[in-house]
Parts: structure tokens; C-alpha cells; sequence
């Protein structure tokens, strides 16, 4: 195992650093500013994206994408995430895993158009009363005639405002023992029935909205079903492990990005006629910063490591999504206390570094998921 990296995973870091530094850097004050990413602008960055090869990079070269492996997946998203969210996911999107379950009609429906930045998708599973404990939906979908008629409501569905269509998981029936069976479904959002609401103002991520899905008996015919009925759980668990990886390798760009601002501040800020770093009080804490920085991103690149060798599990993936956000939090809130006041200026990208932090600990499995996760996969085999 060898995480030296390759000649093309360099050249595929450097052109994603160039592009976020040249493309995405310089509009993050205006998305902070006004809340949004304008249309405009995120055609713009679409199409540098997919000049540049970087659109849809996640997805297989069979499909139109770049054919990553998991490891170059993770550098690469690494860089982009040292950018503002809104500007990287809306402007260089990642079409979810998922589609690559679907029929080969679906493909030409729904994921090549995304792959070549027709389309965009959005994933909806959670609901008021259904966050971690996905079989407690309550959105469901009931066979009529040819086709399924779906009630119910979906909230905190990111991007939902941007998107096109919506992949959808909704009860669908009950087992031996009564619990939920959950399908998936390919759900266009100018269906009649299907209604999109402004969803909640988030202190994370500026510009990248979350809305309200109201599904008032919105009929879809039965070649929407994505998958097998009633695996729409085995489905998400299958495509969507991955998501997690993301996440992790999104808070180490962040992470990165707030110590090298501190280390520089450090060294060039004097006090008491020397760099304040020269005092114990700094100099460990960047430290301790890059020592944290240095672990998550071993924990992640190994990770990606397994992933590519079919071996890597739940708790892996648990692991690294725990480490990586609990690390971003860490480093973001000392690289404040070391800028001082300075630190919770507009001026500086730190305070929207460490407001953009806080989510990555409950989105996509909160940390005590992720904690029930790994302890699960350590008592299991000794039944307990």
C-alpha cells in the first residue's frame, strides 16, 4: 500500500487546485454576501467544469466521467472542497452513485444528462419524523393502476431548488416482522403533485439550500421504481457508502485551508517583538492541528484504499466520515483563536470555514451513527 501519489493523480490535484483557485476562490465573498449562487454564474463554472474534465468526475468513463478510482476520487475532492460548497457542488456536480443502479432507459433519462450537465439530481430520504432511522418514513408509495401514486414529505433535501429530478425513497410495503420496506424512485419535479418549498435558513453553507418536498398524490408510471420494490434500503446502503467518503475528504481541503492561513499568520504576526508562533501558547496548537489533519487524511486515503480493493466496510467508512468532521471542527476553531479577532472577520474565509463545519457532524450520519456504526461491527461477532 502506497499513498505516494502517481504522475496522473498529480496532474489531476493540480488542475483541480488551479481551477478552484482561479475559478471558484474568487466569488466566495459574493455567495457569502448574498446567500446564493446566481444562474448565471454557476452556468459559467458548469462549463469551464466540463471543459476542464472535472464535471462529473466521480462517475465511470462508460457513462462520460472521468473513471477515478477511489483514492484520486478522494484527492480530488479534496481540493474541491477547500472551496465554498455551494460554488464546487453546484458548479461541478457529482451526479449521485445511485443512477449507476438504474435500467439502461433510466441511464438515458436520468444519469448521462447529468454526466453531461443537462440534468441535475437531487437524493430525498429524509423526513420530519425519519432522520437516522430511515425505517421510520412515513412517505409512501402506493400502487395505482400502471404506475404508483406517492403522499407524503420530504424535508432538508439539499439543492432541491437546483435540481431537475429527484431520486426518491418511500415506503412501499412491510415485512414478516412489520417494519417499512422502502423503493426508490426516479421522480421528475415538474410532476403534477410534486411540490418544491424553501426549506430552512442554515448557518452551513451559504448559497447551498436544503427545501421541503410535498408529494400530494403525484402519480409516476411504474418505470420510475429504480431498482428492486421493496430494496430501496439495501439499494442506498449499496450506491451511497461513498457519500461518506466525500464528506470526509471535503473537511480535510477546508482543514487544510485554515492551517495554512494560521501557519502563515503565525509566522508573520509579531507580538512582543516575535512571530506570535514562536510562543508555546501557537506553536502547539499548530501542532496539534497538523497532527489531526495528517491522521484523518491517512484514515481516508486508506479507506479509498480498501474501497478499491472491494474490502473496505461500513465502519471503515464510519471511521474516516467520524475523524475527518471532528478534525475540521478542531482545526477551524483553533486557527480562529490563533487569528484572534481577526479570526471571526468577514475578511478572512475562517468563520465560514468554521460555521461550514458544524453540519459535516450530522449530515450524511451524524457522528453518534457513525460511533454506533463501528461499535456495532466490534460487538457483532462476539454477539453482543
Amino acid at each position: 500500500m502506497d499513498f505516494g501519489m502517481t504522475d496522473e493523480q498529480r496532474s489531476i490535484v493540480e488542475v483541480t487546485r488551479a481551477f478552484v483557485e482561479r475559478e471558484l476562490y474568487p466569488h466566495e465573498e459574493e455567495v457569502e454576501r448574498t446567500g446564493v449562487v446566481r444562474p448565471e454564474l454557476v452556468a459559467q463554472i458548469r462549463a469551464k467544469a466540463l471543459a476542464a474534465g472535472l464535471y462529473a468526475a466521480n462517475m465511470p468513463e462508460e457513462v462520460g466521467g472521468a473513471g477515478l478510482d477511489t483514492v484520486t476520487w478522494v484527492l480530488y475532492e479534496k481540493e474541491l472542497g477547500k472551496a465554498s460548497y455551494a460554488l464546487h457542488y453546484t458548479g461541478v456536480a457529482r451526479p449521485s452513485n445511485i443512477l449507476l443502479g438504474g435500467t439502461e432507459a433510466q441511464k438515458e433519462r436520468y444519469l448521462l444528462p447529468c454526466v453531461r450537465g443537462e440534468r441535475v439530481d437531487c437524493l430525498a430520504m429524509t423526513e420530519p419524523e425519519a432522520g437516522s432511522d430511515m425505517r421510520g418514513m412515513r412517505c409512501r408509495a402506493v400502487r395505482d393502476g400502471d404506475g404508483w401514486r406517492i403522499t407524503g414529505t420530504k424535508h432538508f433535501i439539499s439543492h432541491a431548488d437546483e435540481a431537475d429530478f429527484v431520486i426518491l425513497v418511500a415506503v412501499t410495503g412491510s415485512d414478516e416482522r412489520g417494519r417499512n420496506e422502502m423503493s426508490t424512485f426516479l421522480v421528475d419535479l415538474d410532476t403534477p403533485g410534486v411540490a418544491v418549498h424553501d426549506g430552512y435558513r442554515n448557518v452551513s453553507h451559504r448559497g447551498y439550500h436544503n427545501s421541503i418536498l410535498d408529494f400530494d398524490g403525484a402519480w409516476v408510471p411504474a418505470d420510475a421504481l429504480l431498482g428492486e420494490e421493496g430494496r430501496g434500503f439495501e439499494l442506498a446502503g449499496k450506491w451511497l457508502g461513498s457519500t461518506r467518503l466525500q464528506v470526509a475528504a471535503s473537511c480535510l481541503g477546508r482543514a487544510e485551508r485554515a492551517l495554512e492561513l494560521s501557519i502563515a499568520h503565525a509566522a508573520s504576526r509579531h507580538q512582543f517583538g516575535q512571530p506570535i508562533g514562536r510562543f508555546q501558547g501557537v506553536g502547539f496548537k499548530l501542532a496539534d492541528m497538523a497532527t489531526e489533519l495528517r491522521a484523518a487524511e491517512q484514515l481516508t486515503l486508506y479507506t479509498a484504499w480498501k474501497y478499491d480493493q472491494g474490502t473496505a466496510t461500513d465502519a471503515d467508512i464510519a471511521m474516516a466520515k467520524l475523524k475527518a468532521t471532528e478534525m475540521l471542527q478542531m482545526v477551524s476553531d483553533e486557527a480562529i483563536q490563533i487569528h484572534g479577532g481577526m479570526g471571526l472577520m468577514d475578511e478572512l474565509p475562517l468563520e465560514r470555514i468554521w460555521r461550514d463545519a458544524r453540519i459535516e457532524r450530522i449530515w450524511d450520519g451524524t457522528s453518534e451513527i457513525q460511533r454506533h456504526i463501528i461499535s456495532r461491527s466490534m460487538l457483532r461477532p462476539l454477539g453482543a
